[in-house]
């Protein structure tokens, strides 16, 4: 590895830690709905703290645009972290100036803070010298555990590393490794899934994977739009046809770099989207004008999971048709089972990531099953495209 983690850490007892964490979490009514994100940074903060580290989190809430808002403060998290971490967790309301100070100052060995909003400062996403040091005055160490920050140059995600001696938090490594393996240095063959709705936030996605990957398996709408390119009919489905272009230029990238495009030969078809819609396979070359595909069909999925049968390493983003709805969410979740079968026999290391993905995987109910599945969402993203995260780079640099 080419970055320090906490395995580098020594004799921190005493020691100001400042950790940059993800408690970016939804929230109704004042209340955690959803404490995944918590319970990925707990390894972090239960190390730290067991070693005697003053162990203070550093995190933003929402986008307050650099002057504090009160339904964006970090205070009822507080309670939530210290209802799953089982352990007190002190609140400060503000990250710099005398309100941090006082309550750093007041800690003991092993205590746990959270700082208020990083974002209540504008000087947080400028990256402001002068923020920078107010939030380094407070720390002898800095922890980043927020892989899914590290693509914004921001003062807690990345100036703070030119300041203090610099380490990845368990999270953070955990994710590094993964991605590593996903795309870094993989075992070969690599395959990839990339779904979802439309090319055209995709587009450096896909122009990056075809470089890297042995086979690039397209499915969801985006699918669509390279059938069009190809002449298919596609019906009412969602397509992108002034993409068209695009996804020529992509397949001719592809051919080049000897990567193997995979695209549907039959897809389910429903006249209108909602759950149990009238629907029907149909080969892609007999789509009918007045309907839409929703899903891949049976041949598509066997050709998909003839692919996953063949590879080492599986990169997916993006579920393969409408898998909100049923029954068109049966693609998905027979080629995400059928990865993770291969990866708890050892067969395969499986890294996914994206808000739609995590949540179809866990729909198909093999989340856990998965090497590795990232939270981060942008980060991992862009990441996925080959581009580089401030947050992780300085990291490696130190």
């Amino acid at each position: 590895m080419t970055f320090k983690t906490l395995d580098d850490l020594t004799d921190i007892q005493g020691k100001r830690v400042l950790v940059r964490v993800d408690l970016n979490v939804p929230m109704a009514d004042g209340k955690v709905t959803d404490a995944t994100r918590i319970e990925r940074v707990l390894p972090t903060i239960r190390e730290l703290s067991e070693k005697g580290a003053k162990v203070v989190l550093l995190a933003h809430f929402g986008r307050p645009k650099g002057e504090p808002v009160a339904d964006m403060s970090l205070k009822p998290i507080a309670a939530a972290v210290e209802d799953i971490l089982d352990q007190r967790v002190l609140f400060a309301e503000d990250c710099i100036g005398d309100k941090a100070k006082a309550a750093i100052d007041g800690m003991k060995d092993g205590d746990v803070l959270l700082l208020e909003n990083t974002r209540f400062h504008k000087g947080e996403e400028k990256n402001d010298p002068d923020f920078v040091a107010a939030l380094a005055a407070n720390g002898d160490i800095y922890v980043n555990d927020a892989f899914s920050a590290a693509h914004r140059a921001h003062a807690s995600t990345e100036g703070l590393a030119r300041h203090l001696p610099a380490y990845a938090g368990r999270t953070m490594q955990a994710e590094l490794e993964a991605l590593e393996k996903g795309l870094g240095n993989p075992k070969r063959p690599v395959v990839a899934i990339v779904g979802g709705a439309k090319v055209s936030t995709k587009i450096d996605l896909l122009q990056n994977l075809v470089k890297k990957v042995d086979a690039l398996v397209i499915g969801g709408g985006m699918a669509n739009t390279f059938l069009a390119a190809g002449g298919t009919d596609v019906g009412k489905s969602l397509c992108e046809h002034d993409l068209a272009e695009t996804a020529k230029a992509i397949m001719a990238e592809a051919e080049g770099a000897g990567c193997a495009i995979v695209l549907p030969v039959d897809g389910v078809i429903a006249r209108e989207f909602k759950a149990g819609a009238a629907n029907e396979v149909v080969e892609i070359a007999s789509i009918p004008a007045d309907a839409m595909v929703l899903d891949v069909g049976p041949q598509s999925v066997t050709a998909v999971n003839e692919w996953v049968s063949k590879a080492e390493t599986l990169v997916w983003n993006g579920p393969l048709g409408a898998f909100e709805i049923t029954p068109f969410d049966k693609a998905t979740v027979a080629v995400a089972k059928h990865a993770a079968s291969r990866t708890r026999s050892g067969d395969l290391v499986s890294v996914a990531g994206g808000g739609d993905t995590v949540a179809a995987l866990n729909h198909a109910e093999v989340g856990d099953d998965f090497t590795y599945v990232s939270t981060a969402g942008g980060a991992f993203l862009e990441w996925m495209e080959g581009k580089p995260l401030p947050g992780v780079d300085i990291l490696k640099s130190k």
